[in-house]
This record gives structure tokens, C-alpha cells and sequence, in this order.
């Protein structure tokens, strides 16, 4: 796999080597236990994989290299590079602009774009339509376009579907801007609609099945299905696509509802006509960060911290894995630990960041704490949250590096 220039800043010597020693120990990527830090009070159990994938990492340097080729030039950004804050900050601090936030609002107008302007496509990607108001502009976007190959990836698959005269049901979050660009990209070839979780599936499957009037699909869908879409006729043949930082096991499980759903209503001996055969769409990096989850939570475990940003998809279903077993705190750097006992931490759920106080359990035993981070965390983050608790067990720099 490609090696990418990242700025050093962003690199962990620690991190790197136990990802070195754990990628030599398995090439084939087979296992998924943790890796053991046993700093005697405390012991840090570090998902095996973890951090920065192909289409961060790519985007990143492409982004850092526009800024170096092109001094003097008004450079933007069409919304976050990655859901990471101190990525984006960084970035700013270079005299980078966005020109839209995470929901697509707009930050700078486009009618204030030039045509020597210089716009960098995000790793998500962007809509048909945003790509032809820039061309219209005179500003081409191919140089800059740092879209994932993995998202990507999906819009070939959507392509595939459509292609045979199916719907496609992208299962995402819908204002996300990687289901924005996928329901744009699919929604030009056919008609699109988007499920968010199993209780919008449900409601979807019983229009499937003729349970319930087609008219109804037009409010409780909302802005979630592409112009002219048919409810009666388009939901009779469907594929399911998503977004590539989705659960693997809710998309799994969403696309065997709405197989079940066909079955009900046109018999199992027509399902091919009537249900594409469709495969994960997920990135390989999600999938892998997942699966080191469920490694990691086989580890006798007091509390687990994931690190990420807090607008991250990939990373608060990270947290929700762990949500499920033991308590489990989603910060966005060690400077939120505030001390032993006190941790500034983010409900996804309810979007706000909490204050907790007696974070950290007190037991006659050492402490064991999980720690991972999302696909668009720097590993430097995460060395920095491990030296912090290391530091409030007595350890320094030169443990950590004895525990490899």
C-alpha cells in the first residue's frame, strides 16, 4: 500500500512502532486482539487497528501539497477536510477557507469565487451539483479532489445497480456530506432513498409490502428521496449501498429486513427480480477498526476512550460499540482529560460534551483501560492521551517505549 507524506505532526514514534511490530507479527491481518501497555498500576489495552486509513491520509497530503504549489493563490475548501478538529484547524492556520460547514450551509458564497481560485474536494466527496456550479465557475476541480477511493467505490456500486433498473436505499445519515455526495451521484441514474437506521427501515419495508398508502412515504421521508420518486413503482425493485462509515452489522442487517420484505411480498422464487444481490459497501478501514473493537472488548477492562472528532460517523459508532459493554468516554484530545478524576466527554447521542468526576476507578488492582481512535484521528493524538494516564500511574515516555 502507497506510503503518504504526512506532516510530522500528525506521527507517533510510539504508535508507530507497535503498529510496525503488530503488522510483522500479522501480515494477513487475522488478529485482532489488543496490544498489552502493562505500566504495573495501570494497563493500556490499544485496539489493534486504529487511526488515520487510505483516503484521510491521501487527502491530508494532497491538501498540505496545494498549499506548498500554490503560494499567492486563494485556496478553499469545500467543507472539512475530515471530521478531525485539530486537521482542520491546521489547515486554516495556512490560510484555507471553507467555503461550506458539515451540513452544507454555506460559508462563503460561490458567487465570491474567481476562476484562478483553487477549491479542494473533501474526502467525502461532493454532489453532481456542486461540481457543476464550480466548473461553471472556471474552476476545475480534478488536481484537488481528494475523494476517498472507497467512497468512490459505492458510487461505482450504485452505478452497477442502476444500471440494472433498481432503486437504490443508501443507508446513512442524511445530512452527512459522504450520503449527500452518494444520494446526488445515485440519484442522477436512478431513483434514491435514503434510511438513516432499522426504524426508518421498518417504515420503509412496510411500503414494501403494501401495508400501508404510498402517500404517506412523501412526508414521513422528507427530504430523503430523489425529484419524481414513485413510491407505488420504485420501491419494487431495490439495492442497498451506504455509507462507508456506517455500522457493518446495522447495513447488514438492514439490507436482510428489506430482503425479507420482497420475500413477503413477491415470494422467495422472485427475489432476484425484485432485490439486487449487493455487497458491503464499507470501507476496509471501518470494517477493520470495528472488528479491533470487538478484539478489544474481549480485554478485562475497567472504562474504554475512543478519540476522534465529535462530528466523526466512523468514530461515534466506535463508541457505541464499546457504549455496550463498560463506560466508555468519546473525547477529542487529551486535553480533555482534565485530571484523574475529572474528563470533559461528548454524548453523541445528545450532542453535548458532559463533565464527569471519578472517571478513573479506583481498585486495589491496576486500572485497565481501552483505548482506539477513529479513521480520521492523528496518531499523535492518540500517544498523547496514553502519556497522559501513563503519567498519573508514575509512567514516563521511556515505560511506554519498554512495553513494546
Amino acid at each position: 500500500m502507497k506510503n503518504f507524506d504526512i506532516p510530522i505532526i500528525y506521527r507517533s514514534p510510539l504508535i508507530s512502532a507497535i503498529k510496525a511490530k503488530r503488522k510483522q507479527q500479522d501480515k494477513m491481518k487475522k488478529d485482532f486482539s489488543p496490544t498489552l501497555l502493562d505500566l504495573g498500576r495501570v494497563q493500556i489495552f490499544l485496539a489493534r487497528h486504529f487511526g488515520f486509513c487510505y483516503g484521510v491520509e491521501n487527502a491530508i497530503e494532497i491538501s498540505f501539497r496545494t498549499i506548498e504549489e500554490n503560494p499567492g493563490r486563494r485556496i478553499f475548501l469545500l467543507s472539512e477536510m475530515i471530521h478531525n478538529p485539530q486537521v482542520n484547524a491546521d489547515l486554516q492556520a495556512r490560510g484555507v477557507r471553507f467555503l461550506q460547514d458539515t451540513q452544507g450551509r454555506q460559508l462563503v458564497s460561490f458567487d465570491e469565487l474567481r476562476a484562478e481560485d483553487v477549491v479542494i474536494i473533501p474526502a467525502f466527496g461532493t454532489t453532481l451539483e456542486i461540481e457543476k456550479r464550480l466548473r461553471e465557475i472556471g474552476i476545475h476541480t480534478e488536481r484537488y479532489n481528494t475523494t476517498c477511493p472507497f467512497v468512490e467505490k459505492v458510487w461505482n456500486r450504485s452505478s452497477q445497480i442502476a444500471g440494472k433498473q433498481y432503486t437504490i436505499v443508501v443507508h446513512g445519515k442524511p445530512g452527512h456530506e459522504e450520503t449527500r455526495a452518494t444520494f446526488s451521484h445515485a440519484a442522477a441514474e436512478t431513483p434514491t432513498v435514503v434510511v438513516k437506521d432499522m426504524a426508518e427501515t421498518v417504515k420503509l419495508a412496510a411500503y414494501i409490502r403494501g401495508e400501508v398508502p404510498v402517500e404517506s412515504f412523501y412526508t414521513e421521508f422528507k427530504g430523503q428521496y430523489s425529484d419524481g420518486f414513485d413510491a407505488g413503482r420504485d420501491l419494487q425493485r431495490i439495492g442497498v449501498v451506504n455509507q462507508t462509515t456506517m455500522l457493518a452489522s446495522d447495513t447488514q442487517a438492514i439490507a436482510d429486513f428489506l430482503r425479507q420484505g420482497m420475500i413477503a411480498r413477491y415470494g422467495a422464487a422472485e427475489i432476484d427480480a425484485h432485490f439486487a444481490d449487493t455487497r458491503d459497501t464499507l470501507c476496509y478501514a471501518t470494517l477493520d477498526n470495528q472488528n479491533a473493537i470487538f478484539g478489544l472488548l474481549e480485554a478485562p477492562a475497567d472504562v474504554a476512550i475512543v478519540v476522534g472528532g465529535y462530528n466523526s460517523s466512523n468514530t461515534s459508532h466506535l463508541v457505541e460499540l464499546c457504549e455496550e459493554k463498560l463506560p466508555t468516554y468519546f473525547i477529542s484530545s487529551d486535553e480533555k482529560i482534565l485530571s484523574p478524576g475529572e474528563i470533559l466527554h461528548y454524548n453523541f447521542h445528545t450532542r453535548q460534551e458532559l463533565h464527569t468526576t471519578g472517571w478513573l476507578p479506583r481498585t486495589d488492582g491496576p486500572v485497565r483501560i481501552l483505548v482506539s481512535s477513529g479513521a480520521s484521528c492523528p496518531d499523535a493524538l492518540v500517544e498523547a492521551v496514553i502519556s497522559k494516564i501513563a503519567k498519573y500511574y508514575g509512567a514516563d515516555s521511556q515505560s511506554l517505549a519498554a512495553t513494546i
